[in-house]
């Protein structure tokens, strides 16, 4: 019998894009698929909020915002994004990479979470959204149902 190693990865869905007061800055709030329910809490900028709030609940806009392009231009030119995943913490900062699958390979690229989030939501798919093991922290909530 052999040891298994447990994943570094633990798949996450966007539980919320929320601004609690008194903080000044929203923060998105990633928790595990399946128990124990840990959670991640990323602070983000007002503009990135907004953007990824927009991209969460489906909003329409007039004209189509920078990571809407970011889709357009991804699906013009047969790139698939196979997974996102956020690294690792250094200091406040939380890093992050997409991996993609086009015409010229496969590749990593290095994002903040927040655009690799709001890519993530707009194209609409299965895209998992992965977050290193020791980046999550117990809930202090339920599970998020789905749907909402």
């Amino acid at each position: 019998m052999t040891d298994t190693v447990p994943s570094p990865w633990r798949v996450v869905t966007l539980a919320g894009v929320r601004l609690e007061l008194p903080a000044e800055y929203p923060e998105v709030v990633l928790q595990e698929s399946e128990a124990p329910w840990r959670q991640l809490r990323i602070p983000v900028g007002m503009a990135e909020g907004r953007a990824l709030a927009y991209a969460w609940r489906q909003v329409p806009t007039p004209r189509p915002l920078t990571h809407q392009l970011m889709v357009d231009l991804l699906d013009l030119h047969g790139v698939e994004v196979s997974a996102l995943r956020i690294t690792e913490r250094s200091g406040g900062t939380f890093l992050a990479e997409l991996e993609t699958q086009g015409p010229r390979g496969r590749h990593t690229v290095p994002c903040r979470p927040s655009d690799g989030l709001s890519l993530v939501l707009r194209r609409r798919m299965d895209t998992p959204i992965l977050v290193a093991d020791e980046l999550l922290t117990p809930s202090t909530s339920s599970p998020v149902p789905e749907g909402t």
